[in-house]
């Protein structure tokens, strides 16, 4: 009974060893943390004392294998670290070229000399005058504003009807009559509307007498620049003609003119003039409507002509074919 130990009584024996068992580890471990710190002194130590060759090795590994690992990584996951060098940022400013100065002429002033880009831009460009004075006359042509195209094509021909009828005199003061008894007969009937109404409306045509009517000068340049360079192409074009410096078109003159002698005889300059304006006023719109047909037969005729002129031209002695 003495020699059996009861369950219930604390064994201190072998609580006395435990505690000594943890003494031990605790001791261990402090030991080994002890040896890491000085085996990682001495790494330390080591990595300080590697050559310039070493280290490069080592950081181009360490960029092979974070790129690796870049490349491993999804899309949308950034990597931790950043070992690419930054792009150098652009402080450089290019110095502005020196510019040349212009050469200077013979009266003191600086001679620029234009672009090939700016000399293309000064001939193709049109004045907004010249382009709306075209598009105007096209669409009057054309018969776009049906109102006014036929206001001018009616006052132009019953001119012209006139004209052929009576004399130009007589013509001039027939209209003159008529636009003065219009004008007149207007004036005085809104003086007596206007003193009906007791109202101070003015003179009916204030609009019209305070606007600027007079040509200026630079529109009387211009135009007149225009057909002083078109008088010189004329007059040059009939000297060669007149002196024979291409046989074949001084021919082609002279039956011109032979034509028109029969021309002459059957009608006068008026009844040339109402045809024209007529003509002007109605081929457009009929070329417009056709122009398929109309193509195809004038390149028939065309070529029948060139044709005839050919076989004339290859007789006649001394005659050379035009080089188109």
């Amino acid at each position: 009974m003495d020699d059996q130990i009861s369950s219930t009584t604390p064994s201190y024996g072998f609580q006395h060893d435990d505690d000594e068992e943890e003494e031990y580890r605790a001791d261990k471990h402090v030991n080994s943390l002890m040896d890491e710190g000085a085996d990682f002194m001495q790494r330390e130590a080591e990595a300080h004392n590697l050559d310039e060759d070493e280290i490069l090795d080592l950081a181009g590994g360490a960029k092979d294998a974070l790129e690796r690992h870049r490349s491993t990584l999804p899309r949308t996951e950034e990597p931790l670290l950043d070992f690419t060098e930054p792009e150098p940022s652009s402080t450089y400013k290019p110095e502005p070229e020196a510019v040349k100065p212009a050469p200077i002429s013979a009266f003191g002033d600086a001679i620029t000399k234009p672009t090939k880009s700016e000399e293309k831009e000064e001939k193709t460009t049109v004045t907004p005058s010249e382009s709306k004075s075209c598009c105007s006359l096209v669409d009057l042509l054309y018969w776009r504003d049906l109102q006014r195209t036929g206001v001018v094509f009616g006052a132009s021909l019953f001119l012209l009807l006139s004209l052929s009828v009576c004399s130009i005199i007589s013509v001039i003061s027939y209209v003159a009559l008529a636009l003065l008894s219009v004008t007149i007969s207007f004036r005085i009937y809104k003086g007596i509307l206007q003193a009906v109404q007791k109202s101070e409306d003015g003179h009916p045509f204030k609009m019209y007498l305070d606007k600027d009517v007079g040509i200026s000068s630079e529109l009387v340049h211009k135009y007149s620049d225009t057909a002083l360079v078109r008088l010189n192409s004329v007059i040059k074009e009939l000297r060669r003609l007149f002196l024979v410096e291409d046989l074949v078109d001084s021919l082609k003159f002279a039956v011109l003119m032979w034509i028109l002698t029969y021309v002459g005889a059957l009608f006068n300059g008026l009844t040339i003039l109402i045809l024209g304006l007529i003509g002007a006023f109605s081929w457009p719109v009929i070329y417009e409507k056709h122009q398929a047909q109309i193509d195809h037969y004038y390149g028939l005729v065309n070529k029948q002509i060139k044709d005839v002129l050919g076989t004339i031209q290859a007789k006649i002695p001394g005659a050379k074919p035009k080089t188109e």
